[in-house]
Parts: structure tokens; C-alpha cells; sequence
């Protein structure tokens, strides 16, 4: 692969540097394509002998990154503000016994955690008290307990109402529905178990292409063996819109929209073990969602087991047990097809089918840094998308350099010519692209960009991040 030469940009640029490179297809002991290794933190630091879900916080105060990673017996939180050089700052211990599965998700500032630990209800953790951590790591207490449910699998969180649906727990596995806009007062608003047990669920207000629903609240269910849509606007008359099946299932267990609301990416936890193929990811066409309907499946390039995945903009975010995080263009979605483009393996022992790896991943934070957090083996890890450096191009065929004024940059080439430009924002929104150029030089106007990070494509090989400050 032809790769770009980034020298240190001045004046309104700057370039993060990783602490691992992944480079001729590894960071350090691990597996690579595209991410780099910003740190990594084992579980023995946790003092852990598992780890399970993850999430991320911004501070808005100050912008600072934080991780929030479920363990076997409590809640970590880590300072990831410096990547390369995180903090542990210490642990909110299980409120009853320890158990494999833990869920955190964050609203309004709080942290929110559930376990099927029995009798663990729902922890509240006030997340500004990692601003003043005097003594790391620290044994936190929490801030307030919900008991209105026992042990529950995990947790959903709708941040534009201010609801969070435990699920995998009572009302038959179904999600209990709990308000939290008073986060340290949760109140119990109801329940549906209309269609059985939840494993997971996304919530969220709809404004996607089905109209007669623009506006609702919807629940939409990995409920084992199909996946439900639920209206839950009114939490006293929840109604089943539809449910949506699938061929060779084992265990639907989480998924996601696409952004434009048309697509629901689903996994399916069990099915590679029980009929033998590559990982498959499930994709359903929800653009009628009276009539949902199965729209393809897409293989994976190992037999490892997947499990929790996220979309941003047209890439698919998968932990992918032994494979570890894959990495999915998804822009030919219509075309029922998808790619992979780059990976980060945290189990560089084998991409087998098992339940060692990769459990979740969180690709949301504004540095474009993920989470990926580790079940039985390796903890915590921190990675970011490839910056090369000078070296890393030999024949140096490309620079990027500030103009005088910050408005602009000029992409120069020194001995090939510049085919096609496209930059992108962390979420993989395209602002700007352009093709078939073939020349040696281009100044790109960036004046419309707010501060924040980028990624520039260059001849369709490869993207560098930059940093506008």
C-alpha cells in the first residue's frame, strides 16, 4: 500500500502521534490494518479477571475523553484525555456479588450500570466526580440505586427523552422502562414483554423514511430469535409495530440503524458455532417498518463469533471476539454489499469461533480514538485510525502543508499524480471530494470546517488524520 508522507503541520494543523504503529500488518503483538495502538491498560490493573461492556463520556466542561468499561465486579473509569499515557482513576464495585455480564451506558453527565449480578438493580455514578480524582484508582461509591428490577442483562438509554430501558431482567426479559431525567431519582414508567426476552435494543425518536411513525419513540429488540419494533411513546400502551425473522438463526443478539434510519444491522451471537460459516452480519430494510424485510447477509473474513456493532457515517464498527474490532465500509448498502477495510486484532492468538476477544467497541469519541474492551483476555485498549509518519512513504509521493492563511491546505505530489481527494469528518461524514484530477498539486478551501479532527483520502488508498485547531 502507497502511503503518504505527513510532516508536522504548522500553524493550524497538528498531528496526533500513536503509541504503537501498526505497521506491515502489526501493532507490537497485535494483528492490524488501518488502527493504530494508543495504549492498552490488562485486567490485572483492574484488579478484574474479566471485563464486558464499554462506553465513553465527554466532559463538557472541558472536553475531556473518558472510558467506561464494565468488569466482573464493578465499573472502571479511565482518563483517556492523553491517549497515549491514560489514567486509571479508579472503580465503582458491583453492588451485590460479581458476575460476567455488566452494562454502562452514560446520560446528562451520569453513568448507568446494570448487571445480572441477583439483586444489583441499577447503579447511578455522577461521571464530573472524575474531575477531581485526588488519589488514583479510587473505590467509588455510587450516587444513587434504582431497585425497581433485580439482575438485568444490560441497559439502553434514550438521550433525547431521558429514558433508560433495562432489558434481559423482569417483564419476562423485556425492557423496564425507567425514567432518568432527575438522574439521581429514577422513577419506573412501565414495562412491555409483548415479545419475550431482549437481549438488547436500540431506542430512539424516528425521523427515518417511513412517515406514519416521523416523531415516535421506537424500541427496536435483539429478542433471541427475531427482532421486534416497539412504539414506546406512550409508556402506558406500548404496541408491537412488527417483528422481523431471519434463515439459520441461534441467537439474535444486538444491532443498530444505519444513519439514514432505511437499515437495521443485526448479529446474530451464536450462529457461527452452530452451522459452521464466517462471521455474518444480518442487514434488514426497514424503510417500511409495517413490512420489514431481510435485505442480505454479509460474510466476514474469519469464523470469529461477533457480538456488539455500531455504525458512524458508512463504516460498521464490529467486536468481533477472537478477531477483535472489524472495520466495515457499508456505503454500498443498497447494492447489498459490504467490505472490510481495516481491523484491530485483540486476540492475536486465533480468529476461531469463541468468546475470547473483543466484546464491545465504542467508536464515538470526537478524537476518533475507540474503545475496544476485552472479555477473558487482554482488558482495556485504545486505537485510532493509522497516521503515518515521514518515513513511512519511501519514495515521500505526497505532502500535506498549511497555507499562510488557515483557511486552506495544499496537497502536493512529488512523482505521482493526485487522482481523487475526499476528506471526512470523525463520524465519516464526506465534506469534501473530488476526482479524476491527475495532477501534482491542489489547495483545498477548509474555511467551512469548524475545529476538530479530519481524515484526508488520497487516490483511494489510504487516510491520514489532521487536526484543525
Amino acid at each position: 500500500m502507497k502511503k503518504l508522507l505527513l510532516p508536522i503541520l504548522l500553524a493550524c494543523f497538528t498531528i496526533s502521534q500513536a503509541q504503537t504503529p501498526c505497521e506491515n500488518g502489526m501493532a507490537g503483538a497485535y494483528p492490524c490494518n488501518g488502527y493504530d495502538l494508543q495504549s492498552h491498560i490488562p485486567l490485572s490493573t483492574f484488579g478484574a479477571n474479566s471485563s464486558n461492556d464499554s462506553w465513553g463520556w465527554t466532559d463538557p466542561q472541558d472536553g475531556k475523553e473518558y472510558a467506561l468499561v464494565g468488569l466482573n465486579n464493578g465499573t472502571a473509569f479511565i482518563d483517556i484525555s492523553d491517549p497515549i499515557n491514560p489514567v486509571y482513576l479508579g472503580k465503582l464495585p458491583t453492588h451485590t456479588s460479581s458476575t460476567t455480564w455488566r452494562d454502562v451506558k452514560v446520560y446528562n453527565n451520569y453513568a448507568f450500570v446494570v448487571s445480572e449480578a441477583g439483586g444489583h438493580g441499577m447503579q447511578v455514578f455522577d461521571l464530573t466526580r472524575l474531575r477531581n480524582v485526588a488519589n488514583a484508582p479510587e473505590t467509588f461509591t455510587e450516587d444513587a440505586h434504582y431497585d425497581g428490577f433485580g439482575s438485568s442483562h444490560n441497559i439502553v438509554i434514550n438521550e433525547e427523552t431521558g429514558y433508560a430501558y433495562s432489558v434481559g431482567g423482569d417483564y419476562g426479559g423485556g425492557p423496564h422502562f425507567v425514567n432518568i431525567q432527575d438522574p439521581l431519582n429514577p422513577i419506573a414508567a412501565g414495562g412491555y414483554s409483548g415479545s419475550g426476552y431482549s437481549h438488547d435494543a436500540q431506542v430512539l425518536i424516528y425521523d427515518g423514511p417511513d412517515t406514519d411513525y416521523t416523531g415516535h419513540e421506537l424500541y427496536i429488540g435483539s429478542n433471541e430469535n427475531h427482532v421486534a419494533i416497539v412504539d414506546v411513546t406512550d409508556k402506558n400502551n406500548p404496541i408491537l409495530i412488527n417483528s422481523v425473522t431471519y434463515n439459520n438463526d441461534s441467537y439474535t443478539h444486538q444491532g443498530w440503524f444505519t444513519e439514514d434510519l432505511k437499515y437495521f444491522i443485526v448479529g446474530d451471537e451464536l450462529d457461527e458455532l452452530d452451522f459452521g460459516f464466517n462471521t455474518k452480519t444480518i442487514v434488514f430494510d426497514f424503510t417500511d417498518l409495517d413490512n420489514p424485510t431481510h435485505h442480505f447477509d454479509h460474510f466476514g473474513e474469519t469464523a470469529a463469533i461477533d457480538h456488539n456493532g455500531y455504525t458512524m457515517g458508512d463504516k460498521y464498527y464490529l467486536a468481533n471476539y477472537k478477531a477483535g474490532m472489524r472495520v466495515l465500509d457499508i456505503s454500498n448498502i443498497d447494492g447489498e454489499s459490504f467490505s472490510e477495510i481495516g481491523y484491530f486484532d485483540t486476540y492475536p492468538t486465533n480468529n476461531s469461533s469463541g468468546f475470547e476477544g473483543a466484546w464491545n467497541v465504542y467508536p464515538y469519541l470526537e478524537s476518533g480514538n475507540i474503545i475496544i474492551s476485552n472479555y477473558l483476555s487482554g482488558g482495556f485498549f485504545l486505537v485510532t485510525p493509522t497516521i503515518l509518519g515521514v518515513n513511512d512513504y519511501e519514495s515521500n509521493v505526497f505532502k500535506i502543508l498549511p497555507n499562510p492563511s488557515s483557511n486552506y491546505i495544499t496537497i502536493d505530489s512529488a512523482n505521482e499524480l493526485l487522482t481523487s481527494i475526499q476528506i471526512y469528518d470523525v463520524s465519516g461524514k464526506q465534506l469534501y471530494s473530488t476526482q479524476e484530477l491527475n495532477i501534482n498539486s491542489k489547495t483545498i478551501d477548509i474555511s467551512s470546517f469548524s475545529k476538530g479532527i479530519y481524515f484526508v483520502s488520497l487516490n483511494k488508498q489510504v487516510t491520514k488524520k489532521i487536526v484543525k485547531n
